[in-house]
C-alpha cells in the first residue's frame, strides 16, 4: 500500500507546477480553488475539507470550483504546506502544525503533548481563542492562514511489543513528529525518539528499523500500523489540532467576498473536523479491537509520564516566548 502511495506522489510531483494558479477574481473564468489531502473520502481530515467545500459554496452564493486531491496524489502535508507558502499548486489543506516549525517555533505547540488536560480543556482552549498569537505569526511569516482548527484525535504510541509502564516505555524507539518539542518530550520520558516521514513508519516498523510510533486512531486505522504494531499503549499523550490552512497569496487573489465566505466556512469547517473525529476515535478503537486487529493496552503510569515531560514543555514554552500562552491554557477551567 505505501508503495504505491509514494509512487503515486513521485508521478504527481513533474505535474504540480501545470496545476494552473488560481483565478485572479477578476475576469469571466470561474475560480478553481486546489485542496489536498494525504487520506481518503472516509478520514475526518477529508470530510472536513468537503464541509469546508460545501460550506463556501453556501456563503459565496456564486460559481467557483473545488478539486479537492486525495490519498497523497499531491504529496504529503509538510509538501502542502510549503505549496500554500509559496502560492502555488495547494490552495487548501489540514495540516500538522509540526509542518510548520521552519516559519513559526511556537506553531507546534498547538498541540504538544501533554498541553490538554482532556477534552474538555483542549475545547475551552480552542473556544476562547487562545492559540491566536500563533496563527498570526504563521500568518504573516508563512503567508499561511489558519481559517480554521480540526483534529480532536487522542493519540497514543502503536508498538510492535506490550508496552504498560516507564520501565517498558524506556529505551522503546518510536517515530515521532519532526518538530523538535516532539523529540525533547519522549526522550525525557525514557524513549528514544527518532523522526521518520510518515508514509514510511510501517515499512520502518516492519523491518525493524523502530519499534513504535504515535497517532490517533484515524491514522491508526487509515495506515494500518496494527498490521505490524498491533498494541496501543494509551499513554494519552497528546490531543490532536490539526488547522484548516489556506495560502494568503491564493486568498488575496480572490473578490473580497469570497475571502468572506473562505474565513467563515473555515471556521465551521474546522469545528465539524473536531466533532467528527473526537467521536469517531473510540469508535474506530473498538472496532480494530472486536476485529482482532489490535489490543489496547491500559497504560499505568500516564502520571508519571506527564511529571517528566512537564519541565521540558515549561523550557521549550519560554524558549519560544509562549509562557503566556501556555499560562493562559494551563488557566482554563474547563
Amino acid at each position: 500500500m505505501h508503495r504505491r502511495i509514494l509512487l503515486g506522489a513521485a508521478l504527481a510531483m513533474p505535474t504540480l507546477l501545470s496545476i494552473p494558479v488560481r483565478a485572479q477574481g477578476t475576469g469571466g473564468g470561474v475560480i478553481t480553488l486546489n485542496g489536498a489531502s494525504q487520506f481518503n473520502d472516509e478520514h475526518a481530515f477529508t470530510k472536513a475539507m468537503m464541509r469546508f467545500e460545501e460550506l463556501v459554496k453556501g456563503y459565496y452564493g456564486k460559481p467557483v470550483n473545488f478539486v479537492l486531491h486525495k490519498n497523497s496524489s499531491l504529496g504529503l502535508e509538510k509538501q502542502y504546506f510549503e505549496y500554500m507558502a509559496q502560492g502555488r499548486a495547494v490552495d487548501y489543506a489540514i495540516v500538522s502544525p509540526a509542518h510548520m516549525s521552519t516559519f513559526s517555533r511556537a506553531a507546534p505547540f498547538i498541540d504538544a503533548p501533554f498541553i490538554f488536560r482532556d477534552l474538555a480543556h483542549w475545547n475551552g482552549v480552542l473556544d476562547q481563542d487562545l492559540l491566536k498569537p500563533i496563527a498570526d505569526e504563521v500568518e504573516r511569516r508563512a503567508r499561511v492562514a489558519l481559517i480554521g482548527y480540526a483534529g480532536g484525535g487522542t493519540r497514543n504510541i502503536f508498538a510492535n511489543k506490550r508496552v504498560s509502564n516507564m520501565a517498558e516505555l524506556r529505551g522503546l524507539k518510536v517515530r515521532v513528529q519532526g518538530a523538535p518539542i516532539w523529540s525533547r518530550t519522549f526522550q525525557a520520558a525514557g524513549m528514544a525518539p527518532t523522526v521518520i516521514a510518515y508514509n514510511e513508519v510501517y515499512n520502518a516498523i516492519q523491518n525493524n528499523v523502530i519499534e513504535a510510533g504515535e497517532n490517533e486512531a484515524a491514522g491508526v486505522e487509515q495506515m494500518r500500523f496494527y498490521e505490524v504494531a498491533p498494541n496501543l499503549a494509551m499513554t494519552q499523550h497528546a490531543i490532536t489540532i490539526r488547522p484548516l490552512c489556506f495560502s494568503s497569496q491564493s486568498l488575496a487573489r480572490l473578490p473580497n467576498d469570497l475571502q468572506a465566505a473562505i474565513r467563515r466556512a473555515g471556521k465551521e469547517a474546522g469545528a465539524f473536523g473536531r466533532q467528527v473525529e473526537s467521536s469517531e476515535d473510540t469508535q474506530k478503537l473498538d472496532a480494530l479491537e472486536r476485529a482482532g486487529r489490535l489490543r489496547r493496552v491500559e497504560f499505568t503510569e500516564r502520571a508519571e509520564m506527564k511529571r517528566l515531560v512537564d519541565p521540558v514543555m515549561a523550557a521549550y514554552a519560554k524558549e519560544i516566548d509562549a509562557e503566556a500562552i501556555l499560562g493562559r491554557i494551563n488557566a482554563v477551567t474547563a
